[in-house]
């Protein structure tokens, strides 16, 4: 989508600063994942899902900080609140997903 512009410099500046924008996501999804918590989070860019998220988590026999089996809520708490071992990028990435599957869950 095109945003207001004044002149063709000026939509060629915007549209360029997009370009840049994109390479920058697309350069931190292709990192490695550093930490698990990294791992959590690229997997629901992937999935865009609290629930599989949850499972592969699961999958690999990690509990939640209270100790309990890790769930959808644990999920959506690390996207919203972050960590200290998490790429501020990825996570900006992340909670843009979440975004976007609230404005498609309310067309529906």
């Amino acid at each position: 989508m095109i945003k207001p512009y004044s002149s063709i410099p000026d939509l060629i500046e915007t549209l360029e600063l997009e370009i840049q924008s994109m390479k920058d996501i697309i350069a931190t999804l292709k990192r490695e994942p550093k930490n698990f918590n990294e791992e959590i989070i690229i997997k629901y860019i992937d999935t865009c899902s609290t629930g599989k998220t949850k499972d592969f988590v699961r999958s690999r026999d990690v509990k939640s900080e209270r100790g309990s089996f890790f769930s959808s809520g644990d999920v959506s708490k690390l996207i919203k609140e972050g960590a200290d071992d998490i790429s501020p990028d990825l996570l900006a990435i992340a909670r843009k997903v979440v975004n976007i599957k609230k404005k498609h869950s309310k067309v529906r």
